[in-house]
């Protein structure tokens, strides 16, 4: 198997905040119950239950999960942008000879049609994982990279025994990620390529 950088998508691949914020105002129209939109993006990162968990009674969690995921096809898709960067770093990887590894929290047919959106082309995504849980899939697609916004994809990459590549365009600071167990940190994608060429030498090989 080619070796791997996997990648996080919401808040390090895409901006994901326009269509999530609007898709939870769905939410609220179509339930009555009022989520606070602004305060859910501005933590995005774990999952959809734990964000709904807020704002819903725990019997009511589950029906509130597959309304919003309905509802968001609709309302989160278009308004989503590529974050900085996140063009060039899946063209680096592809330049060194890597695959391109997406592993998200977010539902799988869900990342998926961002993914065809915005026309990011992943070898393997892998949905619905979060921290700890999402190092299986790290492992299973040859992973030897993880990049990610939120500290629990620098748990995930240190479950698998892979360096973590924090960058701090979502919820965590660049401090929260490196204290997390992150090897790298960036502002954003924009300084990954000459990350990826100082730290490979040849596909799946580190320096020094």
């Amino acid at each position: 198997m080619t070796p791997a950088v996997g990648f996080d998508l919401d808040m390090t691949l895409i901006d994901s905040r326009p269509g999530i914020r609007e898709a939870y105002r769905a939410l609220t129209a179509k339930t009555g119950v009022w989520v606070d939109a602004e305060l859910a993006v501005s933590r995005l990162g774990p999952p959809l239950r734990t964000e709904l968990s807020e704002w819903f009674p725990p019997e009511q969690v589950e029906e509130a999960v597959t309304t919003y995921r309905a509802l968001y096809p609709d309302y989160a898709i278009t308004p989503t942008v590529p974050t900085p960067g996140a063009v060039e770093a899946l063209a680096a990887v592809r330049d060194q000879g890597l695959r391109v590894v997406v592993v998200t929290s977010k539902l799988g047919r869900l990342a998926a049609l961002h993914l065809s959106h915005l026309g990011l082309i992943a070898d393997e995504l892998a949905g619905d994982l979060f921290a700890e849980g999402k190092a299986t899939a790290l492992v299973e697609h040859g992973v030897r990279w993880y990049v990610g916004d939120h500290v629990g994809d620098m748990v995930a990459a240190r479950t698998a025994g892979v360096p973590g590549i924090g960058v701090a365009t979502g919820p965590c600071s660049e401090d929260e990620l490196r204290d997390a167990g992150a090897s790298h940190v960036l502002s954003d994608l924009t300084a990954f390529p000459a990350l990826l060429a100082k730290i490979t030498v040849g596909p799946g090989t580190t320096a020094g």
